[in-house]
């Protein structure tokens, strides 16, 4: 089953970088800011269906530690459905095709890597890549759902999305922009546990016992 799962979101993610490419290459930067529109719905569903990884921890069938790779998850739903599709001005802007390409890269190299080892394959090099990859590009990823939240801050103030006002006698409001500047705090906050659980792994995986390990 999670190998299953595994081929499914690698071809997902794999059909969306390529598309990317192709259409970088073909259109350049035109191509940019149809980014969103052109592979949007893949992407939405592959994002969709990484939900299931926190119940893959919670039933015990995945070991992964669940509150890093719920911290992950959560912060792609958020960003995708609640920041960039509710605000059609920001689909167009050149930080989601930057948001895209590297949330693609890190899963095509980590669901190549999940299926090989679901089948007791390891590759040295993959898993080097799969391990040391995600160091760079995850801060990177992080400054970029940052900068697509600054850039749907003046939106959200202007259209009210989100924003609650309760009638009298609650006298309750929830201003949704306040909550979005709150929520670039825990980004941040966010990415401190999860590097820090990016660098575990890495030392479990690649630690010189346990490569001589799979090697044999």
């Amino acid at each position: 089953y999670l190998f299953v799962y595994d081929l499914m979101q690698f071809c997902g993610h794999s059909w969306i970088f390529t598309n990317m490419i192709i259409r970088f290459m073909s259109f350049g930067k035109d191509s940019l800011a149809d980014t969103f529109y052109s592979i949007g719905l893949v992407m939405r569903l592959c994002q969709l269906l990484s939900v299931l990884e926190i119940l893959h921890i919670l039933v015990g069938i995945d070991k992964s530690r669940l509150f890093p790779r719920f911290l992950q998850i959560t912060e792609r739903i958020i960003v995708l459905f609640v920041v960039i599709n509710s605000q059609e001005e920001v689909q167009g802007k050149y930080v989601v095709c930057v948001l895209f390409f590297l949330w693609n890269l890190l899963d095509v190299v980590r669901y190549t890597y999940n299926m090989l080892a679901r089948t007791g394959i390891y590759y040295l090099p993959l898993t080097w890549l799969n391990f040391s990859l995600c160091i760079l590009l995850y801060p990177l990823s992080v400054l970029a759902k940052a900068f697509a939240i600054c850039v749907s801050l003046p939106y959200f103030e202007s259209f009210g999305t989100y924003s609650i006002k309760l009638p009298f006698p609650f006298a309750f409001s929830i201003y949704f922009p306040y909550v979005l500047k709150a929520y670039l705090l825990v980004l941040f906050i966010g990415m401190y546990f999860i590097i820090q659980n990016i660098f575990s792994e890495r030392k479990a995986h690649l630690g010189s016992g346990n490569i001589k390990k799979k090697r044999s």
